[in-house]
């Protein structure tokens, strides 16, 4: 059974930080791709971050210079460091993992304040 454990949400003041983990389990195939997507309210979900088995990354321009992404390969499992938080942060944030398929995990809350 495939399980996207993900961790590291909350809330914090603007201008913090926030480092996000998810751990897959159970995929059986080679992982390509693993990701963070985010969906605030009313809004569509979108590409925070990526990161290929090359160790290829990608932030989206609204959280580039702020966004860090790394995997550990050997724990199936990827990071994303978030700094200097703004108050449009704020979403439920998603881990992707692309593998034989596309696998979501169900999202951890991320609240800026101002």
């Amino acid at each position: 059974q495939v399980q996207l454990v993900e961790s590291g949400g909350g809330a914090v003041q603007a201008g913090g930080s926030l480092r996000l983990s998810c751990a897959a389990s159970g995929i059986i195939f080679t992982i390509n791709v693993m990701g963070w997507y985010r969906q605030a309210p009313g809004k569509q979900r979108e590409l925070v971050a990526t990161i290929t088995s090359g160790g290829v990354t990608n932030c989206a321009n609204s959280v580039k210079g702020r966004c860090t992404i790394s995997r550990d390969s050997a724990k199936n499992t990827v990071y994303l460091q978030m700094n200097s938080l703004k108050p449009e942060d704020t979403a439920v944030y998603y881990c992707l993992v692309i593998a034989d398929r596309d696998y979501w995990g169900l999202g951890t809350q991320v609240t800026v304040s101002s």
